[in-house]
């Protein structure tokens, strides 16, 4: 199946970063239980001289791999909650299956309301998944509303979903609070279109934050009951849960939001970095410099943790930049949590020694970033190839699923407007 190459074969001028390679442990009831996988990340193994993805390295053919989706949301600049929670797992993952990246502005409808805001979000969240490493030569990154048949399937999922399923999820009761001057049906079906997004490419892998994993279950029990109806179509999706399945805030104490604000932005630049990381709330019963520290409840020493590897193994497919090669990372970490429990390292200079580390890592993503933004005719075309390829795949998706439910049969366009509105 063609991929939307250049004529020489690659996307000209595009560099994915090196990300993690990924060891998952598969199956219902593994590490994470039923319904959930876990990720381990290795060295990356690919050979001396073969080249990065965006240069060349040949994509494995779908069909020899699981098929894996996530929708992005594009929601505004994202955090490094967003970052370690899913963004990691989901360039992980594409090494390993067919991946399906979209960025899901019908989602998005439910609480933006502005057409140019809408196409500005959605650019915005294509550049920062290319930026950390998403790759068109492995994944298929497209935007959702370019693949209306995203729209039919929820429809026909709907028809065999019980209300009681949406009105009772604990994700709608909490979007009610948050926008409670607007309570539209398109929250309470929400998870209804998530899951119609995910089988539609009959993923067996969905890499998610913690916060998700209801859905996915949602998902679940929803493929369960339309195969119980129709017979035997779509594979049960499992969440995928990355080293860092929940990031707490600067606070401490809640999940890093952006409407909390309590969140440190992936491209922030580098004095924004350090003012956030500077505010962290540490080891509330390290009151002195010299006060033994308990590095098991500092959310300082946690985020140390997932930007500084604790084996030079790890390290090395830790993505980004590092300050200094993954052994020194690994030895600073355990000199850094010595320190700390016996008063020898205060608050100040651990935070200051975290936003260095953050810093380093981040760094090669912003430049990426700011590189891709001066192309954009370029991740138009992305974006537009990828979409035409996930409409083919759709396209035979939904044949079966009119076939299965007495629905006429069409003949679908291929779509591919890219982010930039038609």
């Amino acid at each position: 199946m063609g991929y939307g190459r250049t004529r020489a074969g690659t996307w000209a001028g595009f560099q994915a970063p090196r990300g993690e390679c990924v060891d998952v442990d598969a199956g219902p009831g593994g590490a994470g239980g039923a319904g959930v996988m876990r990720l381990a990340t290795e060295p990356d193994r690919r050979e001396q001289g073969q080249g990065s993805p965006g240069q060349g390295a040949q994509r494995k053919e779908p069909e020899t791999r699981p098929r894996a989706f996530s929708g992005i949301q594009s929601s505004g600049r994202l955090h490094i909650g967003n970052y370690l929670g899913a963004m990691r797992p989901q360039v992980a993952l594409q090494k390993t299956h067919d991946a399906f990246y979209a960025v899901v502005d019908y989602h998005a409808l439910t609480s933006v309301h502005d057409a140019s805001e809408l196409r500005r979000l959605t650019r915005e969240a294509a550049l920062d998944y290319l930026a950390v490493g998403l790759d068109p030569e492995q994944s298929t990154l497209f935007r959702q509303s370019d693949v209306p048949l995203h729209t039919d399937l929820c429809w026909v999922l709907a028809t065999v979903t019980p209300l009681s399923w949406c009105v009772h999820l604990p994700t709608f009761k909490d979007k009610k609070k948050d926008q409670a001057g607007d309570v539209n049906l398109g929250l309470l079906s929400y998870p209804v279109l998530q899951a119609a997004d995910i089988i539609m490419y009959k993923a067996v892998a969905v890499p998610v934050g913690k916060d998700q994993v209801p859905h996915i279950e949602f998902a679940r029990e929803v493929v369960r009951r339309f195969n119980s109806i129709y017979g035997e179509t779509f594979p049960e999706p499992q969440a995928v849960l990355g080293s860092a399945p929940l990031v707490l805030g600067i606070d401490g104490t809640r999940k890093m939001s952006k409407s909390l604000k309590n969140h440190i932005e992936i491209f922030a630049s580098r004095e924004e970095l350090c003012a956030r990381v500077g505010t962290m709330v540490t080891d509330t019963e390290k009151v002195r410099r010299g006060d033994p520290g308990h590095p098991g409840r500092c959310n300082v020493f946690s985020l140390h943790r997932h930007f500084r590897p604790e084996s030079a193994g790890a390290a090395q497919g830790a993505g980004g930049g590092a300050e200094g090669g993954p052994g020194e990372l690994a030895a600073d970490l355990a000199e850094i949590s010595a320190s700390c429990t016996e008063g020898k390292l205060g608050c100040v200079e651990c935070k200051r020694r975290l936003a260095g580390v953050i810093d380093a890592h981040l760094a090669p993503l912003r430049e990426r970033r700011a590189e891709l933004a001066t192309r954009p005719g370029r991740v138009d075309e992305i974006l537009a190839a990828c979409a035409a390829r996930a409409t083919r795949v759709a396209a035979a998706t939904m044949d079966e699923v009119r076939a299965k439910t007495g629905l006429g049969r069409i003949t679908y366009g291929v779509a591919g407007g890219g982010a930039g509105g038609r």
